[in-house]
């Protein structure tokens, strides 16, 4: 179903897996709710060959459910990256440093607030790891990581 989902426009299938984020979501206090709900962004390039970003429809799908802001152009990818499942895990770090950025004339809405980053699949977390990296820099309070599936980790049964 995730294969179908993120690379076959099955997008039938958003409310299931934005539903599986919002039931992970229950029980918090409404005052921890993130300021801003946002999708890992894809590049212009994967944008225009997929016609949709999956981390994009589970974000608005979520945040709507929850009462928060979504918002798809806070956050940017400046530079076009191979895909992560493509490269061994030891070099994914390295090819999302510097992938992403803050929309420059946006920085004062991330100040001091909690920021909630969506994806579909975390798998070893390099993309994640790095858009936190970069919203914290750009001075966000907290960074969350939504996601409604994760890969095993090596040796986890």
């Amino acid at each position: 179903m995730i294969p179908s989902f993120k690379f076959h426009a099955a997008l039938d299938l958003a409310p299931v897996f934005a539903e599986a984020i919002v039931e992970a979501c229950a029980g918090r206090d409404a005052s921890e709710a993130p300021a801003v709900v946002v999708p890992v962004p894809l590049s212009g390039a994967r944008l225009r060959e997929r016609g949709y970003n999956q981390a994009w429809e589970l974000a608005r799908r979520t945040a709507r459910r929850l009462r928060c802001v979504a918002d798809a152009h806070l956050l940017l990818r400046i530079r076009d990256t191979p895909h992560q499942l493509a490269l061994p895990p030891e070099e994914r770090a390295g090819n999302v440093r510097g992938a992403f950025a803050v929309e420059p004339r946006r920085l004062r809405e991330v100040r001091g607030r909690t920021i909630a980053v969506v994806d579909d699949v975390m798998t070893i977390g390099s993309t994640l790891a790095e858009i936190a990296r970069v919203l914290k820099g750009a001075g966000a309070e907290r960074v969350e990581v939504w996601v409604f599936a994760r890969t095993p980790r090596p040796g986890d049964d």
